[in-house]
């Protein structure tokens, strides 16, 4: 697929809303890439990342290797998520901190769009594809309501929950660093990203390498052979995610970060009236409607204007 420089720009631009949704445990990069058009090359690109692909590279045909596994494109989302992150990502924290109600209303807003975005993607509705994105809502809300696990920090545990997490963060409506805090990690793998323990991030990340390879081969067969299916899973996903992302809630337990701050580790969902009574804030309902408007917006935003579904799919 040729595309301009305009479009790689475009790409980056994607790709930074990617990492800017990863770094909130609750929100998914794939939900992202799913409402901004990305999603399914994104999927089959990092499939194609294979033997085939990696003895072209060994011969030393750079440019084929370049070309089979699609890799201006992954660079393109790459370099977008990780401007994000060593951007946004204190911005976001510093809004969860301070503006929370704010910030979760807009996901909240941006998930409810981005399901019945996802939704209009399955080209035959029946009651098997219906009952295929129920079930992905009930796994989802349960995945949410989950007690997290103590730290298990064995090598082979550090080298699963990176496989697992890689897995989550390219699923719309689960967040990888969620499904870290449920398997007890999102504390340790933050500390040593902090400290630079290169064993425990090497570790971490050659799970993340061979998690995401192995699970885009799996997905990119699932959408391929039940499509219908395979959609309404992932539109059930961001429904059921709804739990997670939910705008008033108390803490009920805590874990100290890398920083030394206290930091909520389960919470448990309550109405605005009741976190007024909580918090003794003000429940900010009108400016937390308001905020979930413009996140239902800002999809309505990516579907008009910046989403093309002639480039879901790289040319074959």
């Amino acid at each position: 697929m040729k595309r301009t420089i305009r479009d790689y720009i475009i790409l980056i631009l994607k790709g930074t809303g990617m990492g800017a949704a990863d770094v909130v445990p609750g929100v998914s990069g794939g939900t992202i890439a799913f409402i901004s058009g990305i999603y399914e090359e994104l999927i089959a690109s990092i499939k194609s990342i294979n033997g085939h692909a990696l003895k072209l590279l060994f011969q030393g045909k750079v440019s084929s290797f370049w070309e089979s596994i699609n890799g201006s494109f992954l660079l393109s989302v790459v370099i977008g998520i990780g401007i994000s992150i060593l951007s946004l990502a204190r911005l976001l924290r510093f809004l969860l901190d301070n503006y929370p109600v704010l910030v979760w209303s807009f996901f909240f807003g941006l998930i409810i769009a981005s399901a019945l975005f996802v939704g209009k993607n399955v080209k035959q509705w029946s009651s098997g594809v219906i009952l295929a994105g129920i079930a992905g809502a009930i796994i989802a809300f349960f995945v949410t309501i989950i007690t997290p696990a103590e730290a298990n920090t064995t090598y082979w545990f550090i080298f699963l929950s990176g496989a697992i997490a890689i897995c989550a963060m390219i699923l719309p409506g689960i967040s990888g660093s969620f499904i870290l805090v449920l398997l007890g990690m999102y504390r340790f793998i933050l500390d040593s990203v902090s400290n630079f323990n290169l064993l425990v991030i090497g570790i971490f990340l050659a799970g993340a390498i061979i998690g995401i390879i192995s699970f885009s081969n799996i997905l990119s067969w699932f959408l391929k052979k039940f499509h219908n299916y395979t959609i309404a899973v992932l539109a059930g996903f961001m429904v059921g995610s709804l739990n997670k992302v939910w705008p008033w809630k108390r803490a009920v337990a805590f874990f100290t970060d890398s920083h030394g701050d206290l930091k909520p580790l389960v919470e448990q969902n309550v109405w605005p009236g009741t976190f007024e009574q909580l918090s003794g804030q003000d429940a900010m309902l009108g400016a937390a409607i308001l905020m979930a408007v413009l996140g239902s917006a800002l999809i309505y935003f990516f579907e008009k204007v910046v989403s093309d579904p002639k480039k879901q799919m790289p040319n074959e």
